[in-house]
């Protein structure tokens, strides 16, 4: 038997109107999904009959959102419910079943909304290369002395590094430059 699949993007406000004509038409319930997405969580929610596989796809559902249930019409998602409730804080009103939050014993709220390391590396990595293209642009839209170039040019290489390394960079230039400052007052003065 060959399966077919469909993803159908809805808003929020056709879910219950959806979930109903499925269960009028005898098409079966099978899961819901939530998966974390930069502009919030977006829920898939799973039906078939015979050979037919259909995705009802809801995106970006942020915390303020209110889901309706579906368990009006599938019991059975009371579980899937119930689950994305607690790991992704998405609020469902109207479940038959419902544990309150208490569906699973966690150690943190809503852990399946904190962006992995990997995530946060390509962020950071991200606003890296923004900051160092915008200090390149600052400094080619700059007519200014040579000096001023070259200090756009080493800020521009700051913003590309590692935030702990260029800290470390400007610490060590601001005490140089402190230094420099001392020592042609300390010779001023012995003039």
């Amino acid at each position: 038997m060959t399966f077919q699949s469909e993803f159908v993007t809805i808003s929020l406000d056709e879910l219950s109107a959806c979930s109903a004509a499925r269960k009028a038409e005898g098409i079966r319930y099978v899961q819901t999904l939530a998966v974390n997405t930069e502009a919030g969580v977006d829920l898939v929610y799973t039906f078939m009959k015979d050979s037919m596989i259909e995705n009802l796809k809801i995106v970006a559902v942020g915390k303020d959102d209110v889901v309706p249930s579906i368990t009006g019409d599938f019991l059975a998602a009371f579980v899937w419910e119930n689950e994305i409730h607690d790991l992704f804080g998405i609020n469902f009103e109207g479940i038959a079943i419902d544990f309150a939050g208490t569906f699973y014993d966690l150690a943190m709220k809503e852990p399946m909304t904190v962006i992995s390391p990997a995530q946060l590396a390509a962020r950071e990595k991200a606003a890296k290369i923004a900051a160092a293209k915008a200090a390149k642009e600052k400094a080619a839209a700059k007519d200014a002395a040579p000096q001023d170039n070259a200090d756009a040019e080493l800020e521009a290489k700051l913003a590309g590094m590692d935030p702990e390394k260029a800290a470390k960079v400007r610490a060590a230039m601001e005490a140089k430059a402190k230094k420099e400052a001392a020592k042609a007052a300390a010779e001023k003065e012995g003039e």
